[in-house]
Formats: structure tokens, sequence, C-alpha cells
């Protein structure tokens, strides 16, 4: 039997090693991603700053792997009628599937904006972000604008204007988000505190902002207002893999797709087993993959005794969030139950949280590394 992942990241990475360990030895494991790397996702805006850090928020794959089949390659398409996924170096047959592909930056079709719009999705991305806010720095008056104020956005936004800081310049950073808060989808209480940490960084907030399309030098808002700007950064949504057709198809709590495959993580729209949508978020992928590799060994006992696959008893994953994370150049934002906090107790949170969770995928090092750059990083706990 053949058990195939699609996609690397939270989702991906964390399926399959808990594959390796509840799988039987002579189920066959694959893992394909178009880098031999995972990425360390929520950490990417910390190399705005932090150049130095790529190296630790970066994992082997064939190093946090035991048994699985590790292949670099683009996912170009998914047959799930005849299970064969195509890639950019062949085709790949499978008994079970995972698709963990994650998500693109979702640009809307609007006019200009993903001409001009930098997203923050790849290391590459995040260099060249650095690279233009240093040249901008260096002009009197500039202007930074970030479009999209979810939780990747506020990020990107503190560190730009904590760099702004520590160049001595006096660029302008604003952050612009359509709807009346900011990071929307999470409680009030959180939204609040993010917005009062991001004023206290220098960063101004405009919500009720709609960007409709942008050229080299403004964004035009639904309100036929033109902001200029001299560096555009957009955070402003995300969309399904290529693979998909840029679609997140919807799955139920069991995250069946069909009788062969699964989806989860930001490649999918979860609906729970309470029937609520699950937001896409670091801390659902990895909670998701505890519920597929529990559903895939399931899957897998009942066909190697023979049984009916459509028989087994699938559990469902329900969301319930212990709290939320969110970095705002040198401080934080942390819920926890219904209690939100910021400052030392927040960024020692957000360091433990990073540091567990490299741990957890076998990156002892990096999480070593990164407790060390934190501690000597000023203005850092």
């Amino acid at each position: 039997m053949h058990v195939v992942v699609l996609g690397a990241g939270y989702a991906g990475l964390t399926l399959t090693r808990l594959l390796e360990r509840t799988l039987p030895e002579g189920v066959d494991i694959t893992l394909v991603d178009e880098s031999p790397d995972h990425l360390v996702q929520h950490e990417l805006h910390r190399v705005i700053r932090r150049p130095e850090l790529a190296g630790e928020i970066t994992v082997s794959l064939p190093a946090a792997l035991d048994r699985a089949t590790v292949r670099v390659a683009r996912v170009e398409g998914i047959d799930r009628d005849e299970r064969v996924v195509t890639l950019s170096d062949g085709d790949l047959e499978y008994d079970l599937a995972a698709i963990c592909l994650g998500a693109q930056t979702a640009f809307y079709g609007l006019e200009g904006v993903f001409e001009y719009g930098t997203p923050l999705k790849r290391l590459s991305h995040a260099s060249r972000i650095r690279r233009r806010a240093l040249a901008v720095c260096r002009r009197d008056d500039a202007r930074i604008v970030v479009g999209g104020a979810g939780l990747s956005g506020v990020q990107v936004a503190g560190e730009l204007a904590a760099l702004a800081r520590e160049e001595g310049s006096t660029a302008s950073v604003t952050i612009l988000e359509q709807l009346d808060r900011v990071a929307p989808g999470f409680p009030a209480h959180f939204q609040r505190a993010v917005e009062r940490t991001l004023e206290d960084a220098g960063v101004e907030v405009r919500t009720g902002a709609t960007v409709v399309e942008a050229d080299a030098e403004r964004i035009t808002l639904e309100s036929g207002e033109r902001v200029p700007y001299d560096q555009f950064v957009w955070t402003g949504g995300i969309r399904g893999s290529d693979a998909l057709a840029g679609d997140r198809p919807t799955v139920d709590g069991d995250l069946r797709l069909d009788e062969h495959t699964f989806a989860l993580g930001d490649a999918a729209r979860v609906v729970d087993a309470d029937g609520d949508a699950v937001p896409a978020s670091a801390q659902s992928a990895v909670r998701e993959a505890r519920t597929a590799a529990e559903n895939i060994s399931r899957l897998v006992d009942a066909r190697s005794t023979g049984s009916d696959p459509l028989v087994p008893h699938l559990e469902t994953f329900s969301f319930d969030s212990p709290g939320w994370l969110v970095s705002v150049g040198d401080d934080a934002v942390a819920q926890v139950g219904p209690a939100v906090f910021t400052g030392r107790p927040a960024k020692a949170l957000k360091t433990t949280v990073g540091v567990g969770y490299l741990s957890s995928i076998g990156g002892i090092r990096n999480a070593a590394e990164l407790v060390y750059r934190d501690a000597i990083s000023p203005g850092r706990v």
C-alpha cells in the first residue's frame, strides 16, 4: 500500500511524522514538496529584519523523517478518480493521499496589485521586502504600505516599523484593512490589543480601507482615495494551490474529500465536528494532522484485514483554540483563554511556542539557535 502526502508545510510534515509511527512497516509513505526543506512560516516575517534567522526557520525534510521517501517536485495536478498525482518530474500513484499543499497569496484580480505588491510566502519574498525597505528608508519621508491586516500583515508591518527605527529612518508604515478591525475573525479583545500594539509600534492603522487597484506609485481605495507609497507589501488573503485551480475545497470534520483522499491545513476549508469554520493557521494545521493520521491509520488497518474501507468509524476534528499569538516588531500580543497580554510575557510565550514546534519536528538544533538569537537580539526577551 502506498500513502502519499502532498505538501510539507505544518500539516504535511506533522502528518508524515505521525504516519511513520502509526502505519505498518510494509506501507510505503511518500512526502512530496517542491522544496527539500520545511519552512516555519510563522517566523518568516522575522527574516525581514534578521536575515541570519533564515537557517533557523528551515528544517531539512530528510533529516526530519525516519522512513518516508521525500520526493522534491512540484504538484501540477491530482486525478482523484485514477488516484494519480501529476508532478513536475513524472506521475505518482497512490492508494491513500492527503492534500496538504497550503495556500498561496490571493490577489483577487485587482489591477496592479500582483505586479507591485510583494507577498510574504517564501524566504525570497522576505529578502526582497528587506532589500526594498532598506533602500526606501534612505529617502526622506518614505512611505511603506502593507495591504491586509491579518496576522501575517500585522507581523510584517511590525517588522518594517522596527527596521525603520533601527535604520534611523523617518519612513512611515501604514497598514490597510478592508474590514472594520485588524486581525479579522479573531476575538474582539485580541483585535483591540493588536491594534493598540501596532499603533504603539508607530504603525498607522487604517480599517475600512478597501484596495481596488495599484500602480507604481499609488494604491487606489474603494473610496477613490489614492494612497502614495514607496514600498507596497500585500498580505490581503489566500487562495488554493495551482494544482487545485486555486480552489480550497471544503471538507467536514473527518477531513475526507473522497474515500481515498484527505485535505487539510490551508489547502482546505475545514468545517469541524461542531459545524464551525476552522481558521487557516499553523495551530489548526498541526491539530488537523493528528485527526488525519488517525483516520488514515484506521483505513489502512481496514484494508489490510480485507474489511470494507467505508466501514471504519473515522475520528472527527473539533477546533477549540487554547489561544492566539502574534508578533508586532519587538512586542507581541498573546491570548490564552480569556486573558490577553503583551510585553515580555507575550514575547516569552511566542518564543516558547516556536521552540516547541521546532522540537516537535526534529529541529532541536534550530530550536536552540532560535532561543540563543532571541536572547541576544536587541529588544527581545
